[in-house]
């Protein structure tokens, strides 16, 4: 199919260049600062503060850098390495040559990052010295690469980035608004990730109403994040806030202590990261510092948030009049539905309540028999949104599966309340026949008992609901709290209690629900 013809003025309106969003953003905000808390790989000598107009710099060396190794416009270029900042200059970078940033996760085991390297047809990689050692370790890497560049030393057959320093810069390219310009991947919680096609023209239709939202935020509040850098949320977040000159503050470790240091230094006033962080940071409320005392907005997205969590974070707050911002997407769409909390209506938070549909979004729920979805009888999510992907790369049929006439089946179900609000009860394959709604049940359990860290509820070898249980500290599993609070749902199995860095999780901390209910079928439980 031929790509719609636009006039080079569309092209700029309707166009998000990833990799000039640096560069603009320095030419009205140089000074401003970039806090990280982690060295750059790519950089090493860097440093932990950087400017707007440093980070320019820096994007437009790394361009030049995969330009001398070999790279042109159009090539696949994919990044696995560590999780790590620079994975965002990287993935600009090659952005701004032309060519197209493929994101692997840090967390793919090498048989997963393999084979979907050969789907790639030999790109480009930049990958560290710790995977090559690791789970690149097994592949014939010049069967599945054209190149291999290495934020680390020089390797037999892998070229070190620092040896192409120095390299001249080049004038950015700039590829048709509808030609892919960026591939992140699918959770792959329900197998195989499926390589997610981009183009800048899809990115803008996801840009544009969370510009307009942004722009209902009138001072500049430090921005701090701790989001996947080889999510595109990442590259949207930072899209939005480069151009309003917020200071930013990369989180990379995302461990509790280390985040209060931090914060309790940068004082964010906008926090954003997945709903497994923000679990997390919960203790950060009964900090003395108070590092979360400035934050005036909290944003999540990618799954909802358990209404405790929620309610513990906005009271942390010091700001007069704090919000807690929750999002629904994909991969596949980017933002779809939204809401916000206050302290008044966080205590009324219901976790299955996904707000209504941001501008140019449109949504509806397919029930079987053409009947109207409710809570009893849950219909499939289904969307028409601007930022919708285009394709999976390689895989064609497995994408236009998922389309009907336009409308993008989610695979998840729910329904929408008489006021307009979407809730959701489960994805698709997560359904356990005998319980409504398995995130429901999870909220109302976290509710009820504080002492839990995380609670997930997956089919046992009879598909009976099993309750997998983390509670704060490992501590021991109180069974008499445990039957009074579950005394609702006589149907569920025995809980099963598991630290909580025990359970399998995506790059973006969404527990791995298969494949923790096939280890609990493997074992016996």
């Amino acid at each position: 199919m031929n790509a719609p013809r636009r006039t080079p003025r569309e092209d700029h309106r309707n166009a998000l260049r990833l990799g000039l969003v640096p560069e603009q953003a320095a030419a009205r905000h140089g000074d401003v600062t970039i806090t990280l808390d982690h060295d750059l790989d790519a950089l090493p000598g860097t440093g932990r503060r950087l400017t707007y107009a440093g980070l320019a710099g820096h994007v437009d060396d790394l361009a030049a850098r995969l330009r001398a190794a070999g790279v042109h416009p159009t090539e696949h270029v994919a990044v696995h390495k560590a999780a790590n900042f620079d994975t965002y200059l990287l993935a600009c970078a090659a952005a701004r040559i032309g060519a197209v940033p493929v994101l692997l996760s840090p967390e793919l085991d090498g048989a997963t990052a393999g084979a979907l390297l050969r789907r790639l047809d030999r790109p480009h990689l930049v990958t560290d010295d710790d995977k090559l050692r690791t789970c690149l370790a097994p592949l014939a890497l010049p069967d599945v690469a054209a190149t291999v560049l290495t934020t680390g030393p020089a390797r037999p057959g892998c070229t070190p980035l620092a040896a192409l320093a120095g390299a001249p810069r080049r004038a950015p390219v700039l590829p048709h608004p509808d030609r892919p310009a960026l591939m992140t991947h699918t959770s792959g919680t329900t197998g195989l990730p499926k390589l997610v096609v981009h183009t800048a023209a899809s990115l803008h239709g996801r840009y544009a109403p969370q510009r307009r939202l942004a722009a209902l935020i009138r001072t500049p509040e430090t921005y701090a994040a701790h989001l996947s850098p080889v999510h595109s949320r990442m590259y949207l977040a930072l899209a939005v806030a480069l151009p309003k000159g917020m200071p930013l503050v990369i989180v990379g470790d995302p461990e509790p202590a280390r985040v209060a240091d931090l914060f309790a230094r940068t004082r964010p006033g906008f926090v954003e990261t997945h709903p497994n962080s923000f679990m997390a940071w919960e203790e950060l409320a009964d900090d003395p510092r108070r590092p979360l005392a400035s934050v005036r907005y909290f944003s999540s997205t990618f799954d909802a948030l358990h209404p405790p969590t929620m309610r513990r974070l906005l009271l942390a707050s010091g700001r007069r009049a704090p919000l807690f911002f929750q999002f629904y997407g994909q991969s596949e769409c980017g933002p779809l539905t939204g809401r916000w909390y206050t302290r008044r209506t966080a205590h009324r938070a219901d976790g299955r309540c996904l707000g209504r549909p941001l501008p140019g979004v449109r949504v509806r729920l397919a029930a079987p028999g053409g009947r109207r979805a409710t809570r009893e009888r849950p219909g499939a999510i289904e969307v028409r949104a601007a930022g919708r992907a285009t394709g999976y790369h390689a895989e064609p049929e497995r994408f236009a599966r998922q389309l009907d006439d336009g409308w993008w089946r989610t695979g998840d179900v729910g329904y929408r309340t008489r006021s307009g609000c979407l809730h959701l009860l489960d994805r698709e394959v997560d359904v356990i026949p005998q319980i409504g709604s398995t995130l429901d049940v999870e909220d109302r359990l976290m509710d009820r008992l504080p002492e839990l860290a995380e609670v997930v509820l997956v089919p046992g070898p009879r598909r009976e609901p099993v309750p997998v249980v983390c509670t704060r500290g490992d501590t021991p599993l109180d069974h008499s709290r445990w039957t009074a609070a579950t005394a609702d749902w006589p149907q569920l199995a025995r809980p099963v209690q598991l630290p909580l860095s025990a359970l399998p999780r995506t790059a973006t901390m969404k527990v791995r629900r298969l494949e923790l209910a096939r280890s609990l079928g493997s074992a016996g439980t």
